[in-house]
């Protein structure tokens, strides 16, 4: 009885703070008030009207192509360029996957400011994805210092390689950015609260 009675008191404690949820009771009322109160914290990352020229865009296109092709460009060089750090072999092919990823990025770079000036009104630094533009930056930066470097020879092979690390590096961080960023905006878009389901679901 005494375990019975302490356990009913632990249960209805749990069951009036916020962590209720857990117990079943109260569980439509408690996500609806989280539902709406994350819809309030987390601010679209579209207005309607720039919802509309996204869609319309064909630089929206252009992207969605393009991103995928520098990741697989990226990858395969990246292979080359550990092959060679590793082994001393493939010097070449190396180099000259890294230009060719050095102009995919400066390609999906032209065409993401022309898409962001047609969405947002400016080129770079539009306030939702002021923090992705800010890192692009630096990789766009990293890779002109390599091609820099490699035209000047003022670096040897093999530090240019490092260089090339480094600009690989925050260009994933760049790339997981902006990946993080549409994802989370397609999730806010597709979000529908079913009241009858007791959570959410995506159309």
């Amino acid at each position: 009885m005494l375990k019975e009675s302490l356990f009913g008191r632990w249960m209805g404690a749990v069951d009036s703070c916020p962590w209720g949820a857990s117990t079943g009771r109260h569980v439509q009322a408690f996500s609806a008030a989280g539902f709406a109160l994350r819809r309030r914290l987390t601010p679209a990352l579209y207005t309607p009207e720039e919802k509309r020229r996204r869609d319309a865009s064909p630089w929206t296109m252009v992207q969605g192509v393009l991103a995928p092709v520098q990741f697989l460009i990226f990858a395969v060089s990246l292979s080359m360029v550990l092959r060679f750090l590793l082994t001393g072999e493939g010097e070449a092919a190396a180099t000259i996957s890294v230009v060719v990823k050095t102009g995919a990025l400066y390609t999906i770079m032209v065409t993401g400011a022309i898409w962001e000036h047609e969405i947002f009104g400016r080129y770079l630094f539009a306030p939702a994805f002021f923090w992705e533009d800010a890192v692009s930056m630096v990789v766009i930066a990293l890779h002109t210092v390599y091609i820099a470097a490699l035209l000047s020879g003022s670096l040897d092979n093999r530090s240019l390689m490092f260089l090339a690390l480094a600009a690989y590096a925050t260009y994933v961080i760049n790339a997981a950015q902006f990946v993080l960023k549409l994802r989370a905006a397609r999730l806010a878009e597709n979000r529908v609260w079913h009241p009858a389901g007791h959570g959410m679901g995506h159309a």
